[in-house]
């Protein structure tokens, strides 16, 4: 990622903005922070749906899935402002400061992100860029993906005399990852790591290094909750090199520890849509 790229994404977004004017009779805009979920359509929340369909403007996250999409109305002004490793469309900063123009001009935004806004998400600094200038802003809640993703993998958070607690982590640093290894390997409950996929070995290699037994089970979810979810289970120890056997590409969450030997007698969603294959291959 370069500054080059970063304001030619802001000056190519300020653009768009500029044509945008205000529709109908609002005198002050509102910005809404939305949780997309974990991007089945289906687990939007009411809430969520009814705040897309009614916004001038939609921004949205490289995380919305292609059906969440096809839900934005055709009225409205929808700009991608999505991030992903090394390639960012537009730099944090420069989105806050548009969110901010777009509220000015009297529109209600709808600033769509994957899973809930303050999971991971940034959505707490823009909430505070846009506060800060006192404008009015709103978070929507999302389901988080680890757990609508862990849910329709049948990997349960917490399960009683197994795990009785869950900690979510990112993977997701400019540098080095910096964490308390030695206190997550011996916490004895379901970890979950957002964001992790290209750290996967590093990972594992300070778990086991600070304690964590290498045949702790392990799980990957890829693209979860949607048609397309795959799903791998494994040793913390292989769980490396089964995702690059299996060629896991994000979006991919990470699950560590005993709940994960649950994974097959509770995989209900691959098992629905085997069924529903079979269906369609009998009435046809």
């Amino acid at each position: 990622m370069t500054i080059k790229k970063n304001l030619t994404g802001y000056h190519k977004l300020d653009s768009q903005v500029d044509h945008i004017t205000q529709t109908g009779s609002k005198k002050t805009g509102k910005v809404y922070l939305v949780g997309a979920g974990p991007g089945a359509m289906d687990l939007l929340t009411v809430k969520a749906l009814r705040i897309i369909q009614s916004s001038d403007v939609i921004l949205y996250d490289k995380l919305v899935s292609d059906e969440i999409k096809s839900s934005f109305p055709k009225g409205c002004k929808k700009i991608f402002v999505g991030k992903s490793k090394d390639n960012h469309s537009i730099a944090q900063e420069s989105l806050n400061q548009l969110l901010v123009r777009l509220c000015h001009k009297g529109l209600q935004v709808c600033r769509l992100k994957g899973g809930d806004p303050f999971v991971f998400g940034r959505g707490s600094e823009e909430m505070l860029a846009i506060s800060e200038v006192g404008l009015d802003v709103e978070i929507v809640p999302g389901i988080t993906a680890a757990s609508g993703c862990t849910s329709y993998a049948g990997i349960p958070l917490t399960h009683r005399e197994v795990s009785q607690g869950c900690t979510f982590i990112t993977g997701h640093a400019k540098n080095e990852l910096k964490l308390n290894w030695a206190s997550l390997a011996t916490l004895d409950h379901t970890l979950v790591f957002y964001m992790s996929l290209t750290r996967l070995s590093f990972i594992s290699h300070q778990l086991i290094k600070h304690g964590l037994n290498a045949n702790t089970p392990a799980a990957l979810i890829e693209n979860g909750s949607q048609p397309q979810q795959r799903v791998i289970t494994s040793s913390l120890i292989e769980l490396s090199t089964q995702a690059d056997l299996k060629q896991f590409k994000s979006p991919t969450l990470v699950v560590i520890g005993d709940v994960v030997r649950y994974q097959q007698q509770l995989d209900w969603f691959q098992k629905a849509q085997f069924d529903d294959k079979k269906s369609i291959r009998l009435s046809a």
